[in-house]
Formats: structure tokens, sequence, C-alpha cells
């Protein structure tokens, strides 16, 4: 039975879940970027590339069994699907933003009738709603920072990374309503029907995540340091050790560690003697 899973075919999302899929061991073929949807070489897997707002309602219909998405469209969409991994890209998150001259400081000071440009209607009218303000919800589908300057609102909401774009365009953001990532969703029906092959590619992508924060670390160390070699390594069950032949005062030592340890960690055992230090990348990684 074909899985089919979808990903956004462009904006923010799209090439950080194409590297995943492939980094993953999932074969889009040649051209796949000039096509809408491809089928995995070797797999009974088609992959979908659709608008990533799109993604949740065709996950929630059925009519795709997973997808990658921004948490943020999940929760704009109300669309009935599984979330199934967080893939720890794709920050941002939603915001209230005001010009920087209009005295707004909180959402307190916004007006009554205020006129709110948004690609987000549904979150934005939650948000104020809970908040027991009126405004007026002016939908747009992109550009929201410029639509104050033209005078079609007086505030905005929309995503917000590094700050950047708003300041820019003489805005400051004064109230966070979501944060969000890209995830995995899946259709429920889905999830207990092809569980095997939904666990399989979900745990096949979680491994390159892992995977990516991640060094093999080898090095030939002098048996005499062994004890405190593996109290400073734990890895992932603990640091593999080997004879090395012909060498009784030495031993082999393999080791997952941080990639961020990587400085210290060479460093340190350079100073204890090491020998023959190698680090590697590692592609994926299973606990």
């Amino acid at each position: 039975m074909t899985l089919k899973l979808a990903v956004p075919n462009k904006g923010r999302l799209n090439e950080r879940a194409v590297e995943l899929l492939l980094k993953s061991g999932l074969d889009l073929g040649e051209g796949w970027g000039r096509r809408l949807y491809v089928n995995v070489r070797n797999q009974d897997i088609e992959v979908m590339f659709v608008r990533a707002q799109d993604i949740p309602e065709f996950v929630s219909s059925g009519a795709i069994d997973i997808g990658i998405t921004g948490m943020d469209q999940l929760a704009e969409s109300g669309a009935d699907a599984a979330s199934l991994l967080n893939l720890d890209f794709g920050h941002c998150r939603l915001s209230v933003a005001v010009p920087e001259d209009s005295g707004i400081k909180n959402i307190g000071d916004i007006k009554e009738g205020c006129r709110v440009a948004t690609s987000f209607p549904n979150l934005t009218k939650k948000f104020f709603a809970s908040r027991k303000k009126k405004v007026d919800i002016v939908n747009v589908t992109g550009a929201a920072e410029i639509m104050p300057y033209m005078g079609v609102s007086d505030i905005i909401v929309d995503l917000v990374s590094s700050g950047s774009t708003l300041k820019t365009n003489r805005l400051v953001a004064i109230e966070d309503i979501m944060e969000s990532q890209a995830v995995i969703i899946g259709n429920k029906n889905s999830v207990k029907k092809k569980s095997d092959a939904i666990s399989g590619i979900v745990s096949s992508i979680e491994s390159v995540i892992v995977a990516e924060g991640r060094k093999y670390l080898m090095a030939d160390i002098p048996r005499s340091i062994l004890p405190d070699v593996q109290r400073m390594f734990p890895g992932v069950a603990g640091p593999t050790v080997m004879n090395i032949a012909g060498r009784d005062d030495m031993v082999a030592m393999h080791v997952v560690i941080s990639k961020k340890d990587i400085y210290d960690s060479v460093n340190t055992l350079k100073k204890m003697g090491a020998k023959g230090i190698l680090t590697l990348p590692i592609d994926r990684l299973v606990p």
C-alpha cells in the first residue's frame, strides 16, 4: 500500500525538508525539483510537493498520509492531524507587530476596531477574542509588513524569525501569539493502518537530526588513562575500547560525542597523551 508523503514545494521549509528525506535514505531520483510528485526508488512511497499551508488539510482528509509543515500552519488550519515529530528547524513566532511611531506598547493600547493585516486570520481572531479586543481582520496572502505603510491596516500579525524584516519596515513586535517550527504530521487513520511504514520514515528522519549534532571520535590512548577517559566520554552506551596489535600500553577508543564538545575533547585528549585522533561525521544515529 503506497505511502503518500507531502513536503512544502517552496518557501522557508522546502530546502531543509527535502534534505532530511535525502539524508534519511529516500532516493527521489533525477530532476525531482522540477516535478510535483515523485516515486521513491525501491520504496512504496510517493512524495508530493505542495503548499505548506495546504498540507494540514490534505493530511486531515486522508489525501496524504503524512506531511512536513509548520506548527503555525497546523494551528491556523484547525486540521485534525497527529503531530509525530518536531524537526527543530523553521523556528519562528507568530507575533503582533505595530508601527514604531504608533505609540502602542502592549495589547491593551490597541483601540477597538483596529485593522489587523495577516495571513493567519483564524489564529488572529482567536487571539484578540481571548483578549476581548474587537478588531477588523484584513486577510492578506503575503507581505503583511507593508500594509500599515500602505494604509491598508493599522497593525499586523505575522511570522517573525530574526526580526530584521520588521525593523526594515519600521515595525516592532509587542507580543507573541505562538512559537512555531517544522513538524511531521500524520493522518490519524493512516498512523494506525500504515504504522510500520510511517514509523520507519519518522525514525529515519529523527536519526538524521540526532546524528547532525554528533561526531564520531577515534583515538589511540594510553591504557593508564583509560578510566579517566571513560568518565569523560560516556558516549551512547559508553566508549568502545579495543586492543591494539603489538601494543600493551595503548588501546583504541571509539566514541560518539556532541559536536559542540569536539574542540575541547581533542585538545584534552592530546594533552593526556592520545595519538592518532580522528573525528568523522555521522549520517544517522539510532539510539
